[in-house]
């Protein structure tokens, strides 16, 4: 990958830069370039990993720094990426990408499906590569114990048999960072794989980019297609509204998974400390609704990638019918790696993998919403006027011709996400969880009054016919 030619640094441009700009999604990529470097990513106020304020000199052992961030306007794109790593794609899409093929279903053997949040493809995927001895590790987020000395619900492991890679399945929903595990990647040789959000996985690639010995040793990346990076406030408000405490908190499942129910009626589940558990389902959760964006990360506001464009192969939930409908799960895989596409393909003519192969159309479907929020959505958020470092994207900024009501649904969701990091810290602050639940109730009310064009305020501006999802 070493063949594209880094951008020119006009100014010197570093971590502090990045996060004053609200543009550090908390990856850890920055870290890892620093020897010793596992502590130095600490969760901040608002519960989101942030590179620990830096000194002169730790920022000058950072090599590259503007070319490893995710989010740096002088870092490649996804499409210089996946240009240079997938040059013979069969296909190309200007919103998933290049890719080989891509399918909709889900996985037959054993209980990768019943187990996982989805259809159980990701973990399949992550075993396979274990069992087939294509790789000796794969990097993936599991819970922690209790005695965690960081006091993480989740973090990176890398697991070097099938049984560990099973236990890490489901969707986490939690902020989680890289630093420590490819200190490990470098630590111990041998080839691995990474499963992580489009964000993370295009700070890898950027980082084998600067490192050799990364480049070496990742052999494998693994996507999961994203909406928006949550804070460790989210499960935390869970915890208020259940009626517990973090402290009181085992383990978090923020996708109860019941056959006898629709895949989207999701319902989060708490495991207590003293064996009990707590149980809500999120539209009964005051900022259950995942497309208002509560404890959205910044970051997240500036993306353009929803399927995890850099990435061997990626999977997502098929939202849309009669798949939404399955409460069993049901992924949207996307495979951009022909080595990947022959295992796959294998799998399906073994009868190990349900597996239909779909078009780009169809893949764009199922996730309709997250691509009105980062290509619409993100040329709207690009007009607004900022202070500090700017975004480059691949789409232009745009506040014209876009209808009242789109531009003050994108609106609404960036102040709901700002807000709601501060509203938690001070109801946190003040000692009473009713003051964040109550504004949050409040704005949830007026966001869905626009969003699903109820009553009066959804007509004062020109509502319409209503074509949006759960997640506007």
């Amino acid at each position: 990958m070493s063949s594209i030619d880094p951008p020119s640094d006009a100014v010197p441009l570093g971590p502090k830069e990045i996060v004053k700009s609200g543009l550090c999604i908390g990856c850890g990529a920055c870290a890892a370039q620093i020897p010793g470097n596992a502590a130095r990513m600490r969760l901040d106020r608002y519960g989101e990993f942030k590179p620990a304020a830096p000194s002169r000199r730790a920022e000058s052992e950072m090599p590259g720094f503007a070319h490893i961030c995710p989010f740096s306007p002088r870092s490649h794109d996804e499409d210089e990426l996946a240009a240079e790593r997938f040059p013979s794609a069969k296909h190309r899409d200007p919103l998933i990408g290049r890719f080989e093929a891509a399918y909709v279903g889900y996985v037959r053997e054993q209980d990768f499906r019943a187990v996982g949040s989805s259809g159980g493809m990701a973990s399949w995927m992550a075993a396979e590569l274990l069992d087939r001895k294509l790789v000796d590790g794969v990097a993936h987020v599991v819970p922690v114990a209790v005695s965690d000395d960081r006091g993480d619900l989740f973090r990176y492991q890398i697991s070097r048999t099938t049984g560990d890679v099973r236990g890490g399945a489901k969707s986490r929903y939690h902020p989680v960072e890289l630093s420590a595990v490819l200190a490990e990647i470098k630590a111990w040789p041998g080839r691995y794989a990474i499963v992580g959000i489009p964000c993370f996985i295009k700070a890898v690639h950027l980082l084998r980019m600067q490192d050799s010995l990364l480049r070496e040793r990742i052999v494998f990346t693994l996507g999961l297609f994203c909406g928006h990076m949550k804070s460790a406030r989210f499960v935390e408000s869970f915890a208020w509204q259940m009626g517990a405490t973090m402290e009181a908190v085992e383990s978090a499942d923020y996708r109860l998974k019941d056959p006898r129910r629709p895949a989207n009626w999701y319902t989060a589940q708490l495991r207590l400390k003293d064996g009990r558990t707590r149980s809500k389902d999120w539209w009964h959760l005051a900022d259950g609704d995942w497309g208002a964006g509560f404890f959205q990360n910044s970051a997240c506001n500036f993306c353009d990638d929803v399927t995890a464009e850099t990435a061997d192969i990626s999977f997502g939930d098929a939202w849309v019918e009669p798949y939404s409908s399955d409460g069993r799960g049901t992924n949207v895989v996307v495979v951009r790696s022909p080595l990947l596409h022959g295992v796959i393909s294998g799998a399906i003519a073994e009868g190990r993998l349900e597996l239909t192969e779909v078009d780009s159309e169809f893949v764009v479907r199922t996730q309709a919403a997250g691509f009105r929020q980062r290509r619409e959505g993100l040329s709207f958020r690009l007009s607004w006027p900022r202070l500090g470092v700017q975004p480059k994207k691949r789409v232009a900024p745009r506040c014209r011709g876009l209808p009242a009501r789109r531009m003050l649904i994108y609106w609404m969701r960036a102040r709901i996400s700002a807000w709601s990091h501060r509203m938690f810290w001070l109801s946190r602050l003040l000692g009473t969880p009713r003051l964040y639940i109550r504004w949050a109730r409040a704005v949830l009310a007026l966001y869905q009054a626009i969003t699903y064009s109820r009553g009066w305020l959804g007509a004062m501006v020109g509502a319409g016919r209503r074509d949006e999802d759960e997640n506007g």
